[in-house]
């Protein structure tokens, strides 16, 4: 019997990327140069939101998605912040709504106006404060409208009702910074990876973990759910300090399915996943390529596809959702890369080629929409739903009729798991503290002087009082 290659078939087997020209980029963005692992980019149907360099507190840029090529040096920023911004998401059913956290320990939602920024924006819709430290990521809720949940460098994860403007539940169970937050497809769980090298499996409205890994093999950095397959896909660092991803059964996390070792480069590996098309893109910071494969429910579970390659390196991808793509181009999915040596931001388009210019249904399956499943109260009372889905061939240019109304909220106390989150709230940076140390030792100087000075004038009074007693007028 004679060998034959086995050969795979995949509709995706020959996807490319396409990167947009240079009059359809965003030029002379000072994008930020903090070295925090995020992607400091978000976008949706409409807007582009990227975090700048700035001084005095923490500024980005919300950019409407058709304003191409160059960007005015005093183009109005978002400036609320008096800390670095860490972390901004787009909310998934309102577009002009988006949550950003900062170094400041507080996480803020800010309004768009329609047709983008005319001035700098100052004030929030809504400051929340709970985190006692830096605050470095924000996750909206994938079916519950006005539920966020954001990560500290307080070791906590808080769960925010944003119809009230308070946090409703904390999820303590961590022992050092949370790297990444991922949700199921009906947002029943929550993965974390995190700084102690464990991945968790949490269910987050009771805070319970249900799965837990040691990755002693595996540093994980990020993780990411794969759609309803019931698993899990993270990156990290093997014990050879080699960049490698795994793939895990979300109800046993004894030992990896797979693991895979990608390169020897040092740069953090970002994973994303389609779960319309089972495909999942590699990006490294500081590389030029993005790899991208396809997921099977059977083993090898991973086959390589191609890889998309560019002399560029990026610092962070924004991703456009399913509905702010163009089916016409058959465009299945669409990074936005920063590239900070530029200061641009360059769309690059993921593309099925077909001949015929009609719809094609076996790329585009019915996706999640823009309405919300849940409302806060009904999540929080423990209904799942999955997300309602929407056609791309008819629905896809539909607009969300949902307004956000921001809570008005006296000052009072803000009790979660019987701790008073409000109680004492410290500085608003890192540098406040420094300022503040460096403040109270000029007080204790001061005070110190003072003391040896009042000390001093005593002992004059009393040698005083003495020679007076001894004087001979006395006697």
């Amino acid at each position: 019997m004679s060998w034959r290659p086995q050969y795979r078939s995949s509709k995706f087997r020959n996807v490319y990327g396409k990167a947009a020209s240079r009059e359809h980029c965003f030029d002379g963005i000072p994008i930020t140069k903090n070295v925090h692992d995020n992607h400091f980019c978000a976008v949706n149907a409409r807007f582009l939101a990227i975090v700048t360099e700035s001084a005095g507190g923490g500024s980005f840029l919300v950019i409407p998605l058709e304003q191409t090529g160059r960007i005015e040096p005093n183009y109005p920023k978002v400036c609320g912040h008096q800390g670095n911004v860490l972390d901004i998401k787009w909310n998934p059913f309102i577009e002009n709504i988006i949550a950003s956290c900062s170094e400041d320990t507080s996480v803020r939602i800010w309004e768009i106006p329609e047709g983008g920024l005319k001035r700098n924006m100052t004030e929030a819709v809504l400051e929340l404060y709970g985190h006692s430290r830096r605050v470095g990521l924000v996750e909206w809720h994938p079916t519950t409208n006005n539920i966020l949940f954001s990560a500290g460098y307080d070791y906590k994860v808080l769960i925010w009702n944003l119809d009230i403007g308070e946090p409703v539940k904390m999820i303590d169970c961590h022992t050092d910074v949370i790297l990444c937050m991922s949700f199921n497809t009906d947002g029943s769980l929550l993965a974390t990876t995190c700084k102690d090298k464990k991945l968790r499996v949490v269910e987050p409205r009771s805070g319970r973990v249900l799965q837990e890994a040691s990755c002693k093999n595996h540093r994980v950095n990020r993780v990411v759910f794969l759609g309803s397959t019931k698993r899990l896909l993270t990156t990290g660092v093997s014990r050879w300090n080699t960049r490698q991803i795994a793939l895990w059964d979300q109800e046993d996390l004894s030992m990896p399915l797979i693991e895979e070792e990608i390169d020897g480069l040092s740069g953090l590996l970002f994973p994303f996943y389609d779960a319309d098309t089972h495909m999942l893109y590699l990006a490294g910071k500081g590389d030029g390529n993005i790899r991208y494969y396809e997921i099977g429910s059977e083993k090898p579970y991973l086959s390589y596809l191609m890889e998309f390659r560019s002399p560029a390196p990026q610092k962070g991808l924004g991703v456009m959702p399913k509905h702010g793509l163009d089916v016409s181009a058959c465009e299945v999915f669409r990074f936005y890369k920063l590239i900070t040596l530029k200061g641009l931001i360059e769309p690059i388009s993921m593309i099925v080629p077909r001949r015929s210019e009609t719809y094609q249904e076996d790329i585009y399956p019915m996706t999640p929409g823009t309405e919300p499943a849940l409302t806060p109260d009904e999540w929080l009372s423990g209904v799942n739903r999955d997300p309602i889905l929407m056609s791309l061939k008819e629905g896809y240019k539909k607009t969300s009729k949902i307004v956000f109304k921001a809570p008005v909220r006296e000052k009072k106390s803000v009790v979660v798991n019987g701790i008073d989150l409000l109680e004492n709230v410290p500085p608003r940076t890192e540098n406040e503290l420094l300022r503040m140390f460096f403040r109270q030792q000029d007080e204790i100087r001061r005070l110190k002087d003072e003391l040896s000075q009042k000390d001093i004038r005593i002992r004059q009074l009393q040698l005083e009082l003495k020679n007076l007693r001894n004087s001979p007028k006395n006697n």
